[in-house]
């Protein structure tokens, strides 16, 4: 949720914030109401408390003849009391659902609109051009005998694919890199879970407008998680975390899981758009007044890795509207698919300010200060899509694929992927 304070003292930045989302501006007017009746209402309920305990003291003292009388009036007040309460956390409820409403407030600069609105602040790499006509990703695949969609949607169903041979090592080959560079650069690897509880889901920010595209496990009352930015984001719930030697950062290390509800149609050659993947993503948590430099640091990484692996790419600064309700500012990386003729995103990273860690209770203690939210952050450093714009990217007239030299230590020295007969 948001900084309470800053909606009662400045509700006209949060104004600006919901419309740049293309949100409702009358959700800060029902938050702001609701805000003041749980306010209103839990007062009403401590003043009749605290009258209930001094009457409790008078009873006790009170002589015998006139206790009867005094015994029915505190009966009667209890009950007061416990109407009082209910009233509280009806107004409590209340408050929760429309603060809910309010989406983190966007970053100065952030752009308007929806997910058209985007603003490219840079393109890195040369496109790349053939004197032979392009394959796809999927047909670079199946020749390398690397990926089988068929055998795939055999098994588990549409969306679901096997990696198989070169396929695999290249995927593993990739995680491993991005894992050696999230060493080099202070991050403490994590296997994750990937079963979360709701109360972290919904801290996360993934139970709102999108709750739609996330598994959910009715028997155990458990979520898949899409990315984990979520397990991790919850690993300090409920505590007081020690920043007095610079930010935690994480990068965890687990299978993601997505329904892609919404996507019918979109995709669904090959493995840009899927139900299962990995995923190496970073997770950092900080003092809100580094979070904006600790922002451009993750996207320094993913260039980094990306130009690496001699992808063609350009970074967006995505439109307020398309942030999601956790996100502040998020930078994404599209990097160039020849066959598509179009950039395609391969990496998010989001400020989340202090968005999660108010909702997930994360503190830090400033020196000599009272406690505060910490801001948390969170960026993909390889995932399994990057495998798409590597062998379009690489690829030759015979359907060989050049291993980017980057990888080749983490492919046995292998430099070219060559085609095998049909499995």
């Amino acid at each position: 949720m948001i900084d309470l304070a800053l909606l009662r003292d400045d509700p006209e930045l949060v104004r600006r914030s919901q419309i740049a989302r293309g949100n409702a501006p009358e959700t800060v007017d029902a938050a702001i109401e609701a805000d003041r009746a749980r306010r209103a209402a839990l007062t009403a309920f401590e003043d009749l408390r605290a009258e209930q305990n001094a009457f409790g003291k008078l009873v006790a003292k009170a002589p015998k003849d006139e206790k009867a009388a005094l015994v029915a009036q505190a009966k009667d007040l209890a009950e007061r009391v416990k109407q009082a309460q209910q009233l509280a956390n009806e107004a409590g409820d209340a408050a929760a659902s429309a603060l809910a409403r309010i989406e983190n407030i966007v970053i100065a600069g952030v752009p308007a609109g929806g997910e058209e609105n985007f603003v490219e602040l840079r393109r890195v790499g040369e496109v790349p051009t053939f004197d032979f006509e392009p394959r796809d990703h999927l047909e670079l695949g199946e020749m390398l005998d690397a990926i089988d969609m068929e055998r795939g949607a055999k098994v588990s169903g549409a969306r679901f694919y096997f990696l198989k041979g070169v396929g695999a090592r290249l995927e593993i080959a990739l995680m491993n890199l991005a894992l050696d560079r999230a060493l080099q650069n202070g991050f403490t690897p994590m296997i994750v879970p990937t079963l979360v509880r709701p109360e972290i889901m919904q801290g996360t920010g993934f139970l709102g407008e999108h709750a739609d595209e996330v598994y959910h496990l009715d028997k155990e009352d458990l979520y898949l998680v899409g990315t984990s930015e979520v397990p991790l984001a919850g690993y300090h719930k409920d505590e007081i975390v020690d920043l007095d030697r610079g930010a935690l950062r994480y990068a965890g290390w687990s299978t993601c899981y997505r329904s892609e509800a919404g996507s019918y149609g979109k995709d669904t050659r090959g493995i840009i758009r899927v139900h299962q993947f990995n995923k190496l993503e970073m997770f950092v948590y900080t003092n809100p007044e580094d979070a904006e430099a600790e922002h451009l640091r993750l996207v320094e990484l993913q260039e980094q890795m990306l130009t690496d692996l001699g992808l063609a790419f350009r970074v967006i600064d995505v439109a307020a509207g398309d942030l999601g309700s956790s996100a502040a500012r998020k930078y994404d990386i599209e990097a160039w698919v020849p066959t598509q003729g179009a950039f395609r995103e391969l990496t998010s990273t989001s400020n989340c300010t202090t968005y999660q860690a108010r909702r997930l209770d994360v503190r830090y203690r400033p020196e000599g200060g009272k406690t505060q939210p910490v801001a948390t952050l969170n960026g993909t450093l390889a995932t399994t899509r990057w495998i798409v714009a590597i062998l379009e990217t690489h690829q030759q007239a015979d359907g060989s694929v050049r291993v980017p030299e980057v990888l080749r230590s983490y492919l046995g020295g292998l430099e070219v992927l060559t085609p095998v007969a049909s499995a």
